[in-house]
């Protein structure tokens, strides 16, 4: 079955959301695919804010200096400038759409401090503030006739000129993409001359993680095996606090609970961060992170302690109720008891290379989100910028789809379907479950927060192989969502590596026993 559309987002948080709904106010009929439930997606795990200049006591050239700082000298400037400064504009859009940021008792917005800011600027709904962003979104997704949305839909492939048969010196182009109906277990032909990935994260790809299980690196490995330029893949964010437990899948501690007075000490009680950066626990994520992993590793400790227990309970209860929440069900209450927290992988700084208008490197597909490198973040996300960055990419690129169907660039072709593998069932399909999570345990053990050429090459050698046994059982197989989950799971590994191999110094949050004290050029990593 065909079927055809002026736009297609992969993705439906708040970056496929919010790109939606602008493309929907322009008039163009737009189509969202989602491989879950429309509502599953890593916005709605987002605890901290939104990074945004909305007091008087702030300004943009504030919050561009802590971004760049915490870029570790790779940000971009010009692109750091121009989105934080389109940020107080997108914060009023989604107010008028409903989004009730808390405010103070006279009616001024609560802003947080978070690590890396040197202002208070991050907006937030309690420490539940991507759910609230997301809910508004779908409201609004959900009443806009212009937009369909299709559920327990994958993204198998882009289909592009270079795909089919086409006139000889034809540019290449974005026609469509096959996507697997999960239901129906049948693939489907959305042909559009513009597609938007916005699929967020690869979180899944390491055994411990804040995101969840949708966080397979789909966009990346898609965009990726179409020819677009990925960068920085080497760049990832562990978070440095989240509740230590047996799970493979981490509860974040926003830390904003760490803005509003939170220490971290080790095992014997003793605040650390004093040692390792003049802004203790609060300097940014990558500098936390190395250090708890620091304490963990001098001391044989498995895990460190939060302190927020001089905190009145009453406040705790209010400015973090989920958290709150969430540590009494495991046995902990934040405000009498230390909670033993560490380091898990939350987020990718780096991603599918594009401009400022989300355009990418093929022409006709953009990308916006987490799933995109636009030169914002460097070598490590300043905390909070990332709802910020989505929002305003999805805006822009929304206005750069439009002018690109203005344009007439892409022509009428004639687009095959879908030629799935002849078997359906094999016994030997048991090995995929397996090599999930032989990968996962591979890339947390040798890719995580402190890195040497050693170890990355064995992980090369071995994901390789991997990749191998993947796709033979992909072009063999008819394809289902585990299939194709760990297919871009695994490519998106390899990326990982092949650029953190490129990076010939420690930057950032991507810190290697190689190099532990060299920072070289400037160079974006290529894949």
């Amino acid at each position: 079955m065909k079927y055809k559309f002026d736009a297609l987002i992969i993705g439906s948080g708040i970056a496929g959301n919010s790109c939606a709904l602008q493309m929907a106010k322009l008039g163009l009929k737009v189509l969202i695919i989602t491989k879950k439930d429309r509502a599953e997606s890593n916005t709605n795990y987002a605890q901290g804010g939104i990074a945004s200049v909305t007091s008087k006591t702030d300004d943009f050239d504030s919050h561009l200096q802590d971004t760049l700082d915490a870029g570790d000298g790779l940000c971009d400037n010009k692109v750091a400038r121009s989105i934080i400064s389109d940020g107080p504009e997108r914060i009023q859009a989604l107010i008028d759409l409903g989004v009730t940021f808390t405010r103070l008792n006279n009616g001024e917005l609560s802003l947080g401090k978070e690590g890396g800011h040197s202002k208070r600027r991050i907006l937030h709904v309690e420490d539940l503030t991507g759910r609230a962003i997301e809910s508004a979104l779908l409201v609004a997704v959900n009443q806009s006739p212009n937009i369909s949305v299709w559920e327990h839909h994958f993204a198998i492939e882009l289909i592009s000129t270079d795909k089919i048969t086409s006139p000889p010196n034809t540019p290449k182009c974005v026609l469509g993409m096959y996507v697997l109906n999960n239901k129906t277990s049948q693939v489907e032909t959305v042909i559009s001359p513009a597609v938007m990935i916005a699929t967020g994260g690869i979180g899944q790809v390491y055994l411990y993680t804040t995101n969840p299980l949708i966080a397979t690196g789909d966009g990346i490995a898609i965009a990726y095996r179409a020819g677009a330029k990925i960068r920085n893949m080497e760049f990832i964010q562990f978070h440095p606090t989240t509740l230590y437990t047996d799970k493979s899948d981490r509860f974040l501690i926003t830390e904003a609970v760490r803005g509003e007075g939170g220490i971290l000490r080790n095992l014997k009680g003793e605040p650390f961060m004093a040692k390792y950066d003049s802004r203790k626990d609060l300097a940014p994520r990558d500098i936390v992170a190395r250090a708890i992993d620091s304490e963990m590793k001098i001391l044989g400790d498995p895990h460190v302690w939060l302190d927020i227990t001089h905190r009145d309970k009453a406040f705790l209860k209010k400015r973090f109720p989920n958290i709150y929440d969430h540590c009494s069900k495991e046995g902990f209450d934040i405000s009498n008891d230390l909670v033993p927290v560490v380091p898990a992988c939350h987020y990718l700084s780096g991603g599918i290379q594009t401009d400022l208008k989300a355009n990418t490197s093929i022409r006709g597909l953009y990308a916006c989100g987490e799933v995109a490198s636009t030169g914002l973040h460097g070598a490590n996300r300043l905390a909070s910028n990332s709802l910020l960055e989505a929002i305003v990419m999805a805006n822009r690129g929304a206005n750069s789809i439009r002018e690109y169907l203005k344009s007439g660039v892409y022509t009428k072709f004639e687009i095959p379907d879908w030629v799935s593998g002849s078997v359906s069932h094999s016994d030997e399909r048991v090995v995929l479950s397996h090599n999930r999570d032989e990968l996962r345990r591979l890339m947390w053990d040798y890719v995580g927060i402190v890195r040497t050429n050693k170890r990355l090459t064995r992980a090369l050698t071995r994901l390789q192989n991997l990749n191998k046994e993947i796709n033979e059982y992909y072009w063999n197989f008819k394809v289902d969502i585990e299939l194709l989950e760990l297919r871009n799971m695994v490519q998106s590994a390899i990326l990982i590596v092949e650029c953190a191999l490129q990076r010939k110094e420690s930057r950032g949050l991507h810190f290697t026993l190689d190099f532990p004290d060299k920072l070289g050029e400037l160079i974006d990593t290529k894949s």
